[in-house]
């Protein structure tokens, strides 16, 4: 049947009613003529309580754009009639602020009489406050030299902090990727801490560690009797982290049948233990992380697409250190803070030498290796400074070595054993040199020159 709004104009008021945005009309002396239930939704108040009334609440200080609605009745012209695209604020029947982004023009009668006025608002508050959150965030994580327990003021860890920031202020599922030893787990426990599931569990286990026959197990529970070994009831570490966050760890590990378990786990929200009958509803926030090519393991048919979709659904890569070794005298100076106590050692720095071989080292095993080898350094310093020789072989004697700061090319490891004993003295003496000739009962233009030949 054809419309006809002349013949019946209660089809044009029910279809302007019906518009998700607000629609209102006013006379030449700015009082409200019609209000739809557009507006009602949106500010709350109804056709009854403004229509005959003036306009006051579309106007004061915060409402820039309709507040000049009344100046414009009052001296209409035809340069200014009308307000596009105005963005302003109002408050709502019940005082919420509100902001919206509004339209009015003028209307008038053949002969130029002013009849009065149209407009039209949309609620933009949503919209508004995302943006204002994200741009909080990312002010926030600019130039953040630390965020969690994660270190690093290089560009990409900070994109890094950036996405975590974003991650942790939604519930969706986030896939960790990057090599051994980036500080996935760390990452996952940062946006669990930034999140509003923070009072709730953490929860981390690495799937490649378990073996496929326990695994279910470990992730679903099992009541007792289920299997050989079964003796009692146990809870998964799904249930055990109910209302917090899962991190799966090595998911790339994972076989394509227990794949199909965790998908279903992941689309009903339930899990059922091992051996029962009943199923347990579920709220958990899922964290994966792998060092491996996901996408290469999907298209090898190793892992199955549905899942590859499921679980990857906002990636965050960690770089690898040899990417960021702007970090590594920040990464230095918080593990010598975090460690040097522990092992009763005063050391508050390292020495030039030692920090030169530890910015030219490869760090094949990444930020882990690195924390490993102030560690050991911590076990053998003498003084107050980490020295050279404090430092492990391979990161003392890789690649390239230092005098001065100046790299060139070093044997990977002493050639003798009386090499061997002369470093080893040397750090037992905190790199004192006269005091590891005496114990070595060589002089001191000795020792130098087989330091020399030693790099």
């Amino acid at each position: 049947m054809e419309l006809d709004f002349h013949k019946d104009p209660r089809i044009l008021s029910t279809v302007i009613d019906a518009l998700e945005a607000g629609v209102f009309t006013v006379d030449a002396q700015g009082r409200f003529v019609a209000w739809n239930q557009g507006a009602e939704r949106i500010t709350g108040y109804s056709a009854k309580d403004v229509v005959g009334q003036p306009c006051r609440i579309l106007e004061g200080p915060n409402c820039k754009g309709f507040s000049t609605l009344a100046a414009l009745l009052a001296a209409p012209t035809a340069a200014a009639d009308c307000i596009c695209n105005q963005e302003c604020k109002l408050l709502t029947k019940d005082g919420r602020e509100l902001y919206i982004l509004g339209s009015v023009r003028l209307l008038h009668a053949a002969d130029g009489r002013l009849l009065g006025a149209v407009g039209s608002f949309t609620d933009l508050t949503s919209h508004v406050l995302a943006n204002e959150k994200i741009a909080l965030l990312e002010e926030q994580t600019r130039s953040r030299t630390a965020l969690a327990s994660l270190v690093g003021k290089s560009e990409p860890m900070q994109e890094v902090f950036r996405r975590l920031g974003l991650a942790a202020q939604s519930d969706v599922t986030v896939m960790l990727t990057g090599e051994s030893g980036t500080g996935k787990e760390l990452a996952a426990a940062a946006i669990h801490a930034l999140g509003p599931r923070k009072a709730m569990p953490f929860l981390a286990i690495n799937c490649s560690a378990i073996p496929e026959t326990l695994l279910e197990s470990e992730l679903f529970g099992h009541v007792k009797g289920a299997f050989t070994g079964a003796t009692r009831d146990k809870m998964g570490v799904f249930q055990a982290a109910d209302g917090g966050t899962l991190f799966l760890d090595e998911i790339g590990d994972v076989s394509p049948l227990m794949q199909v378990k965790l998908l279903r786990v992941l689309q009903s929200r339930e899990v059922r233990r091992v051996g029962d009958e009943r199923v347990a509803d579920i709220d958990v926030r899922l964290i994966t992380a792998t060092n491996k090519d996901v996408k290469q393991l999907m298209l090898a048919g190793q892992m199955r697409e549905d899942f590859y979709y499921r679980i990857r659904v906002f990636e965050i890569t960690l770089p690898p250190l040899r990417e960021r070794r702007e970090d590594i005298p920040l990464l230095v100076r918080h593990f010598i803070e975090e460690l040097a106590g522990r092992q009763g050692k005063a050391v508050t720095g390292l020495s030039r030498d030692a920090l030169a071989a530890l910015m030219q080292h490869r760090w094949p095993g990444n930020v882990r290796e690195l924390k490993n080898a102030i560690e050991a350094g911590l076990v053998t310093v003498a003084g107050d400074r980490l020295n050279l020789l404090d430092l492990p072989r391979e990161v003392r004697n890789g690649d390239a070595a230092w005098s001065l700061g100046t790299a060139r090319e070093l044997p990977s490891a002493p050639a003798t054993a009386e090499d061997e004993n002369l470093l080893r003295v040397l750090a037992e003496t905190g790199g004192n040199r006269t005091l590891a000739a005496k114990r070595l009962g060589i002089s001191r233009v000795t020792l130098w020159k087989r330091l020399r030949k030693l790099g």
